[in-house]
């Protein structure tokens, strides 16, 4: 038994910009509480993060993304004295240094090539105890022989792939979902450009997939249901057959995903999500380091890309839905290996925490 609740620092990237790193360790925070109930929960977010006010769970906030804060993280980790730091696409080697110092068992999660390298240097690897990657293999390929070799070297473990993480659907919650929205499974079509917050040089991009989806209902007269996301700023858009959203809850918005006739996503996490949950999807690149997961999954045959212009996004819905185009993607999704990485994620969790307490 342990003599304390054990203490969880989640220290995800954070900016006004992209949601995700945050969405990924609320998620595994989560599911922490639901195994562990008597865990204690703390985040790092920086201030200017437009989910930092929201965050379910007590956050110290900085003036910048903890990474570039190392003195601030360091001087809140010797105070609040973590049994597990979640680094999520963050941190400096000195930060991982510090919580491994201070007895911490460290996770990092990287969810790119770049990402993945830093975290295999070998300083850096010394004092990780599990590195995850998000990305499917397929996406982000293996890793090299010399950095396999180096690993082995210093007996330390080779990153696990995970793929994405997200919440399962929930029938009950999915049903009470399309009957508060007036909608039917597999009869609408749902778009979200990520946070909301990226914009390309005509403005706001999830701008452009509003007016997509009123061209997408003109067209279909399927219903179009889009989620804004929580960075961006102005009033939504009223429009015959659309339903705006500001924001919903990860759960929420899995519900309706798995719902959907088809999507239209940004090319982040939830394009990964989808393509777990074997939904055919029409993707967007909204930031440049989108683009090369799009041509892969592209190429793979698991999404459909269009660019950021609304009459693009819209022909583009309408020839995915062409009969013999979406049984070939869902065909192909139907093959593909890509799952839901939670429950490899919190194995990974249980395991550290029986090294670490002697018990489940």
């Amino acid at each position: 038994m342990t003599l304390r609740s054990p203490k969880f620092l989640f220290v995800p990237v954070s900016s006004p910009e992209g949601v995700g790193e945050y969405m990924r360790s609320l998620i595994v925070a989560n599911e922490v509480k639901r195994r562990w109930p008597d865990a204690t929960i703390q985040f790092i977010l920086s201030r200017h993060a437009p989910y930092a006010s929201t965050c379910p769970y007590p956050a110290a906030l900085l003036d910048d993304t903890p990474t570039k804060d190392i003195k601030a993280v360091n001087d809140f980790m010797s105070f609040f004295q973590p049994d597990f730091v979640i680094f999520d696409a963050s941190g400096r080697r000195s930060q991982l240094t510090h919580a491994n110092k201070l007895g911490a068992k460290v996770i990092f999660i990287s969810q790119h090539k770049r990402k993945r390298s830093r975290g295999m240097k070998i300083l850096r690897a010394r004092v990780t105890d599990s590195h995850w990657v998000v990305q499917p293999e397929f996406v982000i390929g293996p890793i090299s022989w010399l950095d396999r070799l180096k690993l082995r070297l210093i007996e330390k473990p080779e990153p696990t792939v995970t793929g994405p993480i997200f919440v399962n659907p929930n029938p009950k919650n999915q049903a009470t979902l399309l009957g508060k929205y007036g909608l039917t499974a597999g009869e609408f079509i749902l778009l979200n450009a990520g946070s909301g917050g990226h914009a390309n040089r005509r403005g706001f991009i999830v701008e452009e997939f509003a007016l997509a989806a009123a061209n997408m209902y003109r067209a279909t007269k399927l219903p179009c249901v889009i989620v804004y996301g929580p960075n961006y700023p102005d009033s939504m858009t009223e429009a015959e057959g659309v339903i705006a959203i500001n924001e919903l809850e990860h759960g929420a918005f899995i519900d309706l995903l798995d719902a959907a006739k088809v999507a239209v996503l940004s090319g982040g996490d939830t394009l990964l999500q989808a393509i777990a949950l074997k939904k055919p999807t029409l993707s967007v690149a909204v930031s440049k380091d989108q683009h090369h997961r799009l041509k892969v999954c592209e190429n793979s045959g698991l999404t459909l890309c269009s660019d950021s212009e609304a009459q693009s996004i819209s022909d583009g819905v309408i020839n995915l839905m062409q009969a013999d185009n979406l049984q070939q993607l869902e065909t192909s999704l139907a093959h593909s290996g890509c799952v839901n990485g939670l429950d490899m994620g919190m194995n990974l969790i249980t395991q550290l925490f029986q090294s670490k307490f002697g018990v489940q």
